[in-house]
């Protein structure tokens, strides 16, 4: 037997002995259905919209567009509203101050003249964000590297309808106090009181298929379900788990309507069957976002979207998905 032959033959053993785990994520997690509270930092000051000074739109005027990022200030590095704000009264010249933003990733300088209201204070006409705060449902944790992932879709500010590009942000404890129902023309959405000294993880990420980060609480592993391949996802009874009052998760039923394989969102249509749950919220409402989808004790999705005027279906995301997001 030549020496190439042998090296084959050995290889071929330590595939047989060597265990390949072709998951870059655990085959086991655990499945979240509580309510977080929600806070993530803007990377730069985000402008949002813009308002008239003295009768002029200054700020869209000079080549401010909604969704910059404002990074830096005659120079200076932006670290949030209050610091951009004491810049701009300490290093103006003549009215005129630079901003340096972020515009589809490439940097552009736009000097601006501000102008004192009447009440003396200096007026740029822009709306900005450094942050923004709500709530969501965290979907799952990942027990092996403690990597969690909540939503199923990106943080958008509301105003601009733009996503945010974060630098950091945090997950904490939230209690449902109240519920809003859907309408005919609108999403209801759950209350939620917060206490934001209680941080449950860091966020790292923003991404069109959720949040991610890493958990920073111990872990209870008594109730890890198994992940569905998208395959193994079928039309028919499924549930959700989520939270109508205080932190009680409960499972709530759905059926499956119809699977997309081909979208990297809106995997699943679904419409809620469960009759408690329809007369408590009148379908999918806000803050239910996140919420992991169970079919035949595996953990197939999480919900994402509702559907305006059709209150009792909604759409949702393969938990595949989320978790290769999370864990890249």
């Amino acid at each position: 037997m030549n020496f190439k032959n042998k090296l084959q033959k050995l290889f071929l053993l330590l595939l047989l002995i060597i265990p390949f785990n072709v998951f870059a994520y655990s085959e086991y997690i655990i499945p979240g259905g509580g309510n977080i509270g929600i806070e993530v930092n803007s990377d730069g000051i985000m402008v949002v919209g813009f308002y008239e000074v003295n009768g002029k739109n200054i700020g869209k005027n000079s080549g401010f567009q909604v969704g910059d990022r404002i990074i830096k200030v005659s120079g200076n590095n932006v670290t949030s509203i209050d610091n951009m704000v004491k810049l701009i009264n300490t290093t103006m010249q003549n009215n005129i101050v630079n901003f340096t933003v972020l515009r589809a990733n490439k940097k552009v300088d736009i000097n601006l003249e501000v102008f004192k209201d009447k009440s003396g204070v200096y007026k740029t006409g822009l709306y900005v964000k450094d942050s923004i705060t709500g709530i969501g449902t965290l979907t799952y944790i990942d027990p092996e590297t403690k990597i969690f992932g909540a939503l199923g879709h990106e943080i958008i500010e509301a105003n601009s309808n733009i996503k945010m590009e974060i630098k950091d942000g945090k997950i904490f404890k939230a209690r449902i106090t109240g519920i809003t129902k859907s309408t005919e023309k609108t999403t209801g959405e759950k209350n939620a009181k917060f206490d934001d000294d209680v941080t449950y993880g860091t966020i790292k990420e923003n991404t069109t298929s959720g949040i991610y980060g890493i958990y920073n609480e111990v872990l209870d592993k008594s109730n890890l379900k198994k992940v569905a391949s998208p395959n193994e996802v079928k039309v028919g009874d499924a549930s959700i788990l989520t939270v109508l009052e205080d932190n009680n998760i409960e499972e709530f039923s759905i059926n499956i309507l119809k699977i997309n394989k081909t979208g990297k969102t809106k995997n699943i249509l679904f419409e809620i069957t469960d009759k408690e749950l329809l007369n408590k919220t009148n379908g999918v409402i806000k803050g239910m976002s996140g919420s992991p989808i169970i079919q035949g004790d595996k953990i197939v999705g999480a919900v994402t979207h509702a559907i305006v005027g059709d209150n009792a279906k909604g759409y949702g995301i393969f938990i595949t998905t989320m978790l290769k997001e999370g864990e890249d």
